[in-house]
């Protein structure tokens, strides 16, 4: 009976590990608007070559808005300004989705707010790893990294930020 019970366990210990293993991490945001409310949240999966993000805002201007991954986990200036520059993988790109010598690792699609001041958007980046997997850009490393909302929308080509304009929101990835 135990040599039967020994294989049983050892089995079922090797079947645990393996299904933590497939259990996705994930992070999460809470976006802040410029008066300190709270104006959405995101979640953002790791998955097997990038990051998986579903953002919802509620209470910003209606339009496009420019959305970007900040190198800095720091939302407490009232600009946002503490959040830092974008992503840049190594070696550093230029800003631009659309930019034919590639782009920063902070780049991401507009979010599309309407006229109720909600927004609902999913997005996948292969830019960013949560944890560095693939050597892409750690968005939780020793400084961590924010999720930003700007005021206009990014053409996707302009530099520095694609004419993104100021701060809008900020959220510190956790």
């Amino acid at each position: 009976m135990r040599k039967t019970l020994i294989p049983f366990a050892a089995s079922t210990a090797l079947l645990a590990a393996a299904s933590g293993a497939l259990a996705a991490q994930t992070a999460h945001v809470d976006l802040v608007g410029l008066g300190g409310k709270q104006v959405g949240a995101a979640t953002l999966t790791e998955a097997p070559n990038g990051v998986l993000m579903r953002v919802e805002a509620k209470g910003l201007p209606p339009g496009w808005h420019g959305l970007h991954f900040h190198e800095t986990g720091d939302c407490s200036k009232p600009d946002f300004s503490s959040a830092g520059a974008h992503i840049h993988a190594m070696p550093a790109h230029v800003h631009g989705l659309l930019n034919p010598a590639a782009n920063e690792a902070g780049d991401l699609p507009n979010l599309f707010v309407s006229a109720d001041g909600a927004g609902q958007a999913e997005f996948f980046t292969a830019q960013v790893s949560l944890t560095g997997q693939g050597a892409r850009a750690k968005l939780l490393d020793a400084d961590g990294a924010a999720l930003v909302v700007h005021a206009s929308a990014d053409d996707h080509q302009s530099q520095p930020i694609g004419g993104a304009g100021g701060r809008i929101a900020c959220g510190v990835i956790r």
